[in-house]
């Protein structure tokens, strides 16, 4: 237990008794849990940032290449058909 946690146990103890402050307790700790669980998935890790930062620069690099190779093929397309006349 922090020191935070003992001093809020003392609280509830003096005024509540002992079985019924770690009752208490359990429940907040409890209660404090779920909602970190209910948040977890909603919060982004630094991993999770990467990932998506990596995938969009992916994605960018993807098109830039296929566009590069569409300007190719389309310029030797006009070649060919300018020699062919």
């Amino acid at each position: 237990m922090s020191t935070l946690e003992l001093k809020v146990y003392e609280i509830f103890k003096n005024k509540l008794g002992e079985k019924e402050a770690e009752t208490v307790i359990e429940y907040i700790e409890v209660k404090a849990e779920e909602k970190y669980q209910q948040k977890k998935d909603v919060l982004l890790t630094k991993e999770d940032k990467i990932d998506i930062i990596r995938s969009v620069y992916t994605a960018i690099f993807t098109a830039h290449i296929i566009q590069f190779l569409a300007t190719i093929g389309s310029v030797l397309a006009i070649m060919q058909f300018m020699v062919k006349k």
